[in-house]
């Protein structure tokens, strides 16, 4: 089916027009953008008012299948995707069992193809079944389609075994993703290493912790040559470090959080593991340098690290919780309300930390409106007020600390290789 969206205001090459969009759903691809575009066979939707953007691009979401569907599924995880104008996710290895092996990726690319309502990249281990012991074998993984390599939450604590798995990465035009937690500077630590966690009574974790591993793997990739990417950055020292690396012309680049850009401290109201996120939420000062580092383009761009838990898993102390908060349906809005209708940040800048940017690293084909390019967009009502309402998520996991905000900008219409996967007006996801 084809379908005409006219009278957008369209963002794409870093400025926004007044422009109709042609797409072929057959295809799934961008037939025409123009003015007063026409065509008898396509089904027209008025958008006037509404921003037509790339479809957003989440390098790193959790979507716990196979072994936690208690906490997300592919098909609820990608739905809550949609439904936050997401087209593409890359799907985190920490899964039961691990995809470290022919067998594992090919049996989950199968899930993914049967129940994903969005495109989503998988990423493999670095080591089998993530204990940091032997690398996995990277050349198969990336025959099977494995999009990059990480062993996400637990990190490769040795130097020598990230150093044999970056070669290996190098060689086959790979990236290494790292969650960076040296562990034996976290002393059970499960809030940041400042004041609330010296109030709660709750010990802390260094910032040292993330900073000593970036700083480590930074020059093991100056001696490979790998592609390194570093996961949601969160203190101000490893900020220093990866801009040092930047300007030593090291091929290193990072992502951070909305919750990290959003929140410190001394947000957290109490032992409430709703703000138990790894890594935490730090000081006003390292918040400060993440903005800074966006803005000055030490950080590339922006991932949600959505980490859905069940209501019985999270709904305990901070001592005994799970780390982590989802965030897939509210990240445009809150970025939007929080950076845009302040003016920290123009429009413009924040589409591309969500679209371009994330592409362009990973040199994936997504990102940008283009004709003959993939047909992922999102329609986006900059004036629609709501109140984030967890009980109403598409996603399983409702664990998180910005319940009941009010935020303005919301997706209102996702659409993934030319089918409309999320329709507000419908209530309905593909």
């Amino acid at each position: 089916m084809k379908r005409l969206f006219k009278n957008a205001e369209v963002y794409r090459d870093g400025k926004t027009e007044i422009e109709d969009i042609l797409i072929d759903g057959t295809t799934g691809k961008v037939e025409k953008i123009g003015r007063s575009l026409s065509d008898a066979e396509a089904e027209e939707y008025d958008l006037t008012g509404k921003l037509l953007a790339p479809g957003l691009v989440d390098i790193h979401i959790h979507l716990r299948e196979p072994g936690g569907e208690s906490k997300e599924t592919i098909e609820t995880g990608t739905q809550a995707a949609a439904r936050g104008g997401f087209t593409t996710v890359c799907a985190m290895p920490n899964t039961r069992p691990v995809p470290d092996s022919a067998e594992t990726i090919d049996e989950l690319q199968k899930k993914i193809k049967k129940n994903a309502v969005v495109r989503v990249l998988p990423y493999a281990a670095i080591t089998e079944r993530q204990l940091g012991k032997s690398v996995t074998d990277m050349q198969t993984l990336s025959e099977r389609g494995a999009f990059a390599f990480t062993d996400d939450g637990v990190g490769v604590q040795t130097a020598g075994k990230m150093y044999e798995a970056m070669i290996e990465a190098s060689r086959l035009n790979k990236a290494v993703v790292a969650h960076c937690e040296d562990n034996s500077l976290l002393y059970g630590g499960m809030l940041h290493d400042g004041e609330k966690a010296r109030e709660l009574g709750i010990k802390g974790i260094l910032p040292a912790s993330e900073a000593v591993h970036i700083a480590r793997d930074i020059l093991l990739a100056e001696e490979t040559g790998v592609h390194y990417h570093v996961c949601h950055v969160s203190a101000k020292e490893s900020v220093r470090v990866i801009r040092d690396a930047k300007r030593a012309g090291i091929n290193v680049t990072a992502e951070v959080t909305p919750h990290h850009l959003m929140l410190t401290e001394d947000d957290i109201p109490g032992d409430d593991a709703n703000y138990k996120m790894n890594p935490p939420l730090r000081a006003q000062a390292d918040r400060e340098a993440l903005i800074e580092g966006l803005l000055d383009g030490t950080l590339d761009f922006i991932a949600t690290d959505h980490a859905p838990h069940t209501a019985e898993e999270k709904n305990m102390s901070i001592e005994e919780a799970p780390f982590g908060i989802v965030g897939l349906e509210t990240a445009f809005p809150l970025l939007y309300t929080h950076l845009v209708e302040t003016k920290a940040v123009p429009e413009s800048q924040l589409l591309d930390w969500l679209t371009k940017k994330p592409a362009e690293v990973f040199q994936l084909p997504y990102g940008e409106i283009t004709e003959g390019g993939y047909a992922d967009l999102v329609v986006i009502d900059r004036h629609k007020k709501q109140r984030v309402d967890t009980e109403n998520f598409l996603s399983k996991g409702t664990n998180m600390p910005f319940n009941e905000w009010e935020l303005t900008g919301w997706p209102v219409m996702t659409i993934c290789e030319g089918n409309i996967v999320w329709n507000e007006k419908e209530e309905k996801v593909r």
